[in-house]
């Protein structure tokens, strides 16, 4: 869960930039950067969830780059459907669908390796304890 809720730090800090800048409404603009990200950390925690429990992807869990796709494609979706619903305009969405996903993309291939990495530290020491 502590996984999950740092993206959720990231991707809000990054979808209320993205979203005030598209809309130039300070209110539309927080209130797609509530929603969307929202829906998206829920959608991170079960895709984490399917990547840990189907034997097919966690052989290729360590794939950083595929699983990064894999996310962002279920990111597009959702955020050209909320910034649409919100807005009505379908240019809007597509631009906040564009932008603000391909931005978090680059953060989430990031934060997966930085929790790869804190990953294996604790393997490593749980390694050493057991030996010791």
């Amino acid at each position: 869960m502590a996984k999950t809720i740092t993206f959720a730090g990231i991707h809000f800090s990054i979808a209320t930039l993205v979203a005030f800048a598209l809309t130039g409404d300070f209110l539309l603009g927080s209130l797609i950067a509530i929603i969307e990200p929202s829906i998206n950390t829920v959608a991170f925690y079960f895709h984490e969830k399917v990547w840990q429990h189907l034997p097919f992807l966690k052989k290729r869990e360590s794939m950083t780059k595929v699983k990064t796709i894999s996310f962002a494609i279920i990111h597009f979706n959702v955020a050209f459907a909320v910034t649409y619903a919100l807005t009505g305009d379908a240019f809007i969405g597509g631009l906040m669908a564009t932008i603000e996903p391909t931005i978090n993309s680059f953060a989430y291939f990031f934060h997966e390796k930085a929790w790869g990495k804190k990953d294996k530290q604790v393997d490593y020491q749980v390694d050493q304890a057991m030996c010791a």
